[in-house]
């Protein structure tokens, strides 16, 4: 599939490719940042994080030393892979729930996951960074996290960035019952 950016690009060059016309510099410059703000706002782009933006708990896991560095893959409901409920018997929240080995990171561990910081979701918010550990999975052994993104294949593009790529992971605290939804997690 191609990335937003990617298809804009593309769309430009067919349609003013083939004109033979030249196209003024000024409408160039425009036409380019126009494709460049488009891809900072899709989803799955990262947001420059400012540090008047993050709370004193997240300045203080982006600075420290990170708990654990673990594998990220990514797994959704609706096609073999999330179904029903996670391993503490809950429902799994899109961009909250991580399954773990609860070997190397305990179950019910709030997690700060640095590299989603800004990460833009496909609603349009930004991510804060923290995720759940609720869930586990025989696939998952050692250093290896999978973040849920919510219901079907689709889901999976805002996070796409995140796919194979090691994580620097901070233990938040702990958390009783469920993890909590998007719109009311707390920091």
């Amino acid at each position: 599939m191609l990335s937003t950016a990617a298809a804009l690009a593309m769309l430009w060059t067919m349609a003013f490719s083939g004109s033979g016309e030249p196209v003024p510099y000024e409408t160039a410059v425009v036409r380019d940042a126009a494709i460049v703000e488009a891809a900072a706002t899709a989803p799955g782009s990262i947001k420059p994080v400012e540090t008047a933006d993050l709370s004193a708990e997240q300045l203080e896991l982006m600075a420290g030393d990170p708990d654990w560095r673990a594998s990220a893959r990514l797994y959704h409901a609706g096609g073999g892979g999330a179904t029903g409920n996670d391993s503490l018997g809950c429902r799994p929240i899109p961009m909250r729930t991580v399954a773990v080995d609860p070997r190397v990171i305990p179950r019910r561990t709030k997690l700060f996951i640095r590299e989603t910081v800004g990460l833009r979701m496909s609603d349009g918010t930004v991510h804060d960074g923290y995720w759940y550990a609720s869930d586990t999975g025989g696939a998952i052994k050692g250093a290896k996290v999978d973040l849920y993104t919510g219901h079907g294949r689709g889901s999976m593009q805002q996070a796409r960035t995140l796919n194979m790529k090691t994580l620097t992971i901070a233990d938040a605290g702990d958390f009783d019952g469920c993890p909590p939804a998007w719109e009311t997690a707390s920091n």
